[in-house]
């Protein structure tokens, strides 16, 4: 089922679809290497749910919800 990555449950399992951010933002969670295809793991949420924390490949990487808002992913059953 594809969703955003910020309304993926905590410790479930998810592969990258695509984004739809753009310039700077954009470039930022390419280089911490959310590209593509990439399979990541929703690690946990800050109390009042921003920022979250994902493992991508053997990374941990945090990101602003506004980021994760910007992410479409497909989960994993």
């Amino acid at each position: 089922m594809r969703t955003l990555l910020s309304q993926v449950p905590v410790g479930n399992k998810a592969t990258i679809v695509s984004h739809q951010s753009k310039g700077a933002t954009r470039q930022r969670l390419l280089d911490l290497g959310l590209l593509p295809h990439m399979e990541i793991v929703f690690i946990r949420k800050a109390p009042l749910g921003d920022p979250i924390e994902i493992r991508v490949g053997i990374t941990s990487v945090v990101v602003r919800k506004s980021e994760a808002d910007l992410i479409t992913v497909e989960t994993h059953s």
